[in-house]
């Protein structure tokens, strides 16, 4: 095998592929413009578009030269989806998604050297070309029968499926050929779910050019369970830091499961296959330590966000959990821990800053004002970090983070906070 390919399928990039000797002789030969895609259907790419991200640029750092589609014009149409048809969105509210993607899918690849990535938007050839065409050049080269056969096409029949979502396969082909002849692209990825639309092209280009291309996808990333990743209690994980904060960003891979953590590792870090044994191991006979969440974490918010944005992003943490000086904290990141905390609002009343244990309560640290009142007596309540020694205590103004905030714990790890609005009389 291929030693690209070998490394990619220890690592679990590979779900499917065509002929897989052929493919193999193929990167043997010499550098192959490989290209994968991103419809602009949201401001933001997520952690399962970061994926595709590193095939490209392990691609790259094999030789080859990736190209990177910004799907301006399929991203206004949108590939089916089972649970219905997308919502259109605005053509200037795509436009702006597109060029968002842009930026951000340059930050993974190299435009230097001997094999610089290239960024496309298909926008450029598709609106060009009239409907006639269209229907004439590429329509003509694609069988209702087969189209109907496609598992999401088959499955949303019965509910319906617009015209529109339909012919989706055929702009995604559209693009594999336009990027051939352009750039001299022979290699399409991506995930598991877009096969269908990668063997279309294929075969599209077989009938347009008599030419052999290959694809490539990749698993979809799940749990243990089987259930999709990437999801969290108040949304998608996003690689924009307006959207998703470095901090939890970070957070999010050291909740990893240990029983999916080592394959995570394999897929978004650069580890060699003996620092990820050694992890393995550790996992296994000292879970307790999370050594592989850590360098998880540690290695994928490097690689999105940046070394100082994880450095801060791990001094937060620290400094929840009693282990530093939340007050230190820069007021972005001490934002973004309030926003993952979801601080509850507890603003004063007559003027008066409210008990610590009814901020304890409000905070969801605790279950009720009585349980605070006993977390309290028994040593295991904190404002702040700082215990908490009477069951009377108040919060006072120069308690408040940033003017504003105070975090409250129960014990080691039952974290919360509140957020308050003191008021120039409020007590101190």
């Amino acid at each position: 095998m291929n030693a690209l390919l070998d490394e990619l399928t220890w690592r679990g990039f590979i779900a499917q592929s065509t002929d897989e000797a052929a493919l193999a002789a193929h990167l043997d030969e010499g550098p192959v413009a490989s290209y994968v895609g991103f419809d602009p259907t949201a401001a933001s790419l997520h952690i399962g578009h970061l994926m595709q991200l590193i095939v490209a640029r392990r691609l790259q750092e094999a030789g080859h030269r990736p190209v990177l589609l910004v799907g301006g014009a399929t991203g206004l149409i949108g590939d089916p989806k089972l649970t219905g048809e997308r919502v259109m969105n605005d053509a200037d509210v795509v436009a702006g998604w597109a060029e968002r993607l842009r930026g951000q899918v340059t930050r993974y690849v190299d435009f230097g050297g001997s094999n610089p990535a290239v960024v496309v938007n298909n926008y450029e050839w598709t609106s060009k070309l009239s409907t006639l065409e269209f229907l004439r050049d590429v329509g003509k080269h694609f069988s209702v029968n087969r189209m109907l056969a496609r598992d999401v096409v088959a499955r949303r029949l019965d509910d319906g499926i617009s015209f529109t979502e339909f012919a989706y396969v055929l702009l995604q082909s559209l693009d594999y050929w336009e990027l051939f002849r352009r750039h001299g692209v022979t290699l399409q990825t991506g995930a598991q779910d877009q096969w269908g639309n990668i063997t279309a092209g294929i075969d599209f280009i077989r009938r347009k050019e008599g030419a052999v291309v290959h694809g490539l996808v990749t698993p979809l990333l799940t749990k243990a369970d089987g259930t999709k990743f990437g999801k969290t209690e108040t949304g998608t994980v996003w690689v924009d830091p307006e959207l998703t904060s470095p901090f939890a960003f970070h957070q999010f891979w050291l909740n990893a499961e240990d029983a999916k953590v080592v394959d995570y590792l394999k897929i978004f870090s650069w580890r060699t296959r003996d620092e990820i044994a050694e992890l393995d191991d550790q996992t296994r006979n000292r879970p307790q330590a999370r050594a592989a969440q850590r360098a998880l974490a540690d290695d994928i918010t490097d690689l999105v966000h940046g070394r100082a944005e994880r450095e801060s992003a791990e001094l937060a943490g620290r400094a929840l959990f009693g282990r530093g000086e939340l007050a230190a904290l820069p007021p972005g990141t001490l934002s973004a821990v309030m926003d993952e905390l979801s601080a509850a609002p507890l603003p004063p009343v007559d003027g008066q800053l409210p008990l610590v244990v009814d901020a304890m309560a409000s905070a969801g640290v605790v279950p009720s004002r009585s349980a605070a009142r006993r977390a309290v007596e028994e040593g295991g309540a904190y404002l702040n970090n700082r215990k908490v020694e009477q069951v009377d205590a108040r919060l006072h103004a120069d308690d408040l983070l940033q003017g504003r905030w105070a975090v409250l714990r129960r014990g080691r790890k039952t974290v919360g906070a509140v957020d308050l609005v003191p008021t120039e009389s409020a007590s101190d």
